[in-house]
């Protein structure tokens, strides 16, 4: 089988894969860092008991995580200019993966804090802690150990998730698989280049939640 795989070809188009990488590097280092900032928003407008944040927030975790993540780039991509909103390619993807990855962080934090024993609320609320005192001392600390480890394994979806971007032609991993195939036709080739860099981002944002997760074992024991 390997005799026919062409690794010359794929040697001469390393420097377009690389070029993908970089492109999926930077819109899913962007779209993470959004999504948190997403997330977290979206966390706190939907455990405040003000009404008018708390039902807006839940209707948007609920509708994002009810419907596809193409369905949803396929709605900003086409449905924005409809609206007489012109947004590029790129900009639209990382729009894309914030929002959906976004949901999902705020169900994760508020998981996270939702798991701190009720007790211990009360103990602090006894203590004459405030709000913003019982979050930083007793809530965060506790709901840290128990989100990092989704919250990284969730940026390892997005990452993935990422390719679903070269179908509203972004230049990224996938779409240099695409581009390879469509100008020589070596789709084995081309995809298995793709899906080598993939499993190289995997197992580097794996071997970051063992490390984190060994250092929160390490705390908690300490």
């Amino acid at each position: 089988m390997l005799v026919d795989f062409n690794f010359r070809i794929i040697f001469e188009y390393l420097p377009l894969f690389l070029t993908g990488l970089r492109s999926t590097f930077f819109i899913s280092l962007v779209s993470i860092s959004l999504a948190l900032v997403t997330g977290v928003i979206a966390c706190a407008c939907r455990i405040s008991g003000i009404k008018i944040l708390k039902y807006p927030a839940i209707a948007f975790i609920e509708i994002i995580r009810s419907t596809p993540l193409l369905v949803q780039i396929y709605f900003l991509y086409f449905g924005l200019p409809t609206l007489g909103l012109r947004v590029p390619e790129i900009q639209t993807g990382i729009i894309a993966l914030m929002l959906n990855s976004g949901a999902y962080i705020a169900e994760i934090i508020r998981a996270g804090i939702t798991s701190v024993d009720q007790g211990q609320l009360e103990a602090g609320t006894a203590s004459g802690l405030n709000y913003i005192q019982r979050m930083r001392f007793i809530i965060l600390p506790q709901a840290l150990g128990v989100t990092v480890p989704p919250l990284l394994g969730q940026s390892i979806v997005l990452v993935k998730d990422s390719a679903l971007l070269s179908l509203i032609s972004v230049m990224e991993l996938t779409r240099c698989g695409q581009t390879m195939t469509s100008e020589r036709f070596m789709p084995a080739e081309a995809f298995f280049t793709v899906a080598f860099f993939y499993m190289c981002i995997y197992f580097c944002l794996k071997a970051l939640a063992d490390w984190s997760q060994r250092k929160l074992i390490f705390r908690e024991a300490y």
